[in-house]
């Protein structure tokens, strides 16, 4: 559920970068915000833990969807890769509004991949949330190293579903495929917001967390 500012006029969601240690989720976000302006960004804060850390900053694109008078505005996290930090995985997958799955292409992290893909999914039934109903794109890093999974094997392992999702072969350390996958999971989460927007922008406070 998005944070509605009345005041301010602003939609503010939350996109999360999930996915195994290692993966990319940090390369994305460091590169998305390099390439913001200052003015349209918050600081990129880092939550170090002992091995791992969590990533977050807001920004209002320069050219920001207006709902119903309303700029929207972005906040991206990342989770921690690592399972023994569960705990901080569930707490910042709270009133998730999208999601982007960052899968690591090489071979030897194939189980990494969707041991982490099936711990998205049972945090987010904690919440009682079913991830086909969350918007949420596939980014499938790393395609410039050798020793990688074919795409279509990749697929089959974390798209083969009753409803498939967008997918982008990304090279997240020099930026290919970074801001299409960014676009594509914003403009799933739009589309769902103004299917679901008319109650929530009639009553002030209605879709505050």
């Amino acid at each position: 559920m998005p944070t509605i500012n009345y005041a301010a006029k602003e939609i503010q969601f939350k996109i999360v970068y999930c996915g195994a240690a290692l993966c990319g989720k940090t390369t994305n976000l460091v590169y998305i915000h390099s390439r913001i302006a200052p003015a349209h960004r918050g600081d990129l804060v880092s939550l170090a833990t002992a091995a791992d850390r969590t990533l977050f900053f807001d920004f209002l694109p320069l050219s920001a969807v207006i709902l119903q008078g309303f700029k929207t505005k972005f906040q991206l996290y990342t989770v921690p890769g690592q399972v023994i930090y569960n705990a901080t995985r569930q707490l910042v997958l709270r009133n998730v509004d999208g999601v982007v799955f960052v899968a690591d292409s090489q071979w030897d992290k194939m189980e990494e991949n969707v041991e982490s893909f099936r711990n998205l999914e049972q945090n987010l039934q904690k919440q009682s949330l079913s991830l086909d109903a969350v918007p949420y794109v596939l980014q499938l890093n790393k395609r410039d190293l050798q020793d990688v999974a074919p795409t279509n094997y990749l697929q089959y392992l974390l798209n083969n579903r009753k409803r498939r999702v967008q997918s982008f072969e990304s090279i997240a350390t020099t930026g290919v495929n970074v801001f299409s996958t960014l676009d594509a999971v914003t403009q799933v989460l739009l589309h769902k917001f103004n299917r679901e927007r008319g109650q929530l922008l009639a009553v002030p406070g209605g879709g505050g967390r």
